[in-house]
């Protein structure tokens, strides 16, 4: 028989940096090319009422814009994106060892409501770099095509959101509703993968490290499915703020709760979820390849 699962097997790897290469390179590139396409779908779904689906955004901004118009947006977020990863997994670890380090001598290892909180943790530390991010990201994939575009480039729109609103109210708008999707999306992410890796351990009587890498993979996936499914509205209220109107007579809301009481009224519950299955979709593999990765290079290293 296995040896007892310990404390330090159920606590998540600390992340490796990925291998490189130009076949890695593309994959990267590839990724963040269909990932952009996604997210300018999920974004048109969610601002707009013009889109009745996924395939109806896809075909009119193609047809009215371009096949270029998918890509508006995606440097931002590409830059800032290595970023945001060590800010949550370093956070995630941090708060996890000081959680351990105050445990007491009845109990051996982290409850899950803990590592819950050590995943918030790290969505809160995250949105100081995310908010500001997504906000430039959604304006330059939400402003006009062509000669009638608002930003140059993401500078320009930086330079712009804090002319018209300064740091807090132009670069950082929404930031209130981005503190608490990220809390609440990497609570669960973080909690999910941690649940499902020990729950599947602890049934088959194995080490955390005997768990195949395809489960591994397919646990990851269902962690990022979970951390959608429990913080999508809030990124539709994120998204609805980030690409309002600026000054008297272009401001729809006032702020977070004035955002929500609008959606509510004026499109009901579907309004919070217009753009869930493009994001579901994008996420499964992206969380799965993230977790297998960073499982799998701690085993080998290991």
């Amino acid at each position: 028989m296995a040896a007892p699962t310990t404390p330090q097997d159920l606590a998540l790897p600390e992340p490796a940096p990925s291998s490189g290469g130009a076949s890695q390179t593309f994959k990267d590139l590839f990724s963040g090319a269909a990932g952009g396409i996604a997210q300018v779908l999920i974004v048109r779904l969610q601002t707009s009422t013009l889109y009745p689906s996924a395939l109806a955004a896809a075909t009119s901004i193609y047809t009215t814009e371009g096949p270029l118009a998918f890509y508006k947006g995606t440097l931002t977020p590409l830059l800032g994106i290595g970023a945001c990863v060590s800010i949550q997994f370093g956070a995630f670890h941090y708060a996890r060892r000081h959680l351990e380090s105050s445990l007491p001598p009845s109990q051996s290892q982290l409850s899950y409501s803990q590592y819950y909180s050590a995943g918030a943790f790290a969505g809160v530390a995250n949105s100081v770099l995310s908010g500001p991010i997504e906000h430039v990201r959604i304006r330059l994939q939400t402003q006009p095509h062509g000669p009638a575009r608002l930003y140059s480039g993401p500078l320009d729109c930086v330079r712009q959101l804090v002319r018209q609103g300064g740091v807090t109210h132009g670069l950082y708008r929404g930031q209130a509703v981005t503190l608490i999707r990220e809390a609440q999306a990497y609570g669960l992410w973080f909690l999910s993968f941690e649940w499902l890796m020990n729950s599947d351990a602890k049934r088959n009587r194995v080490d955390r490290k005997e768990i195949p890498s395809w489960k591994v993979a397919l646990y990851g996936g269902l962690a990022g499915e979970a951390l959608w499914l429990g913080s999508y509205p809030f990124d539709v209220v994120k998204s609805k703020m980030q690409t309002d109107g600026f000054g008297q007579g272009q401001q729809r809301y006032r702020n977070m709760r004035h955002c929500f009481a609008q959606v509510w009224r004026q499109e009901g519950m579907r309004g919070f979820w217009k753009g869930l299955g493009p994001t579901l979709l994008r996420a499964m593999p992206v969380s799965a390849g993230t977790f297998a990765v960073v499982e799998m290079t701690m085993r080998a290293i290991n």
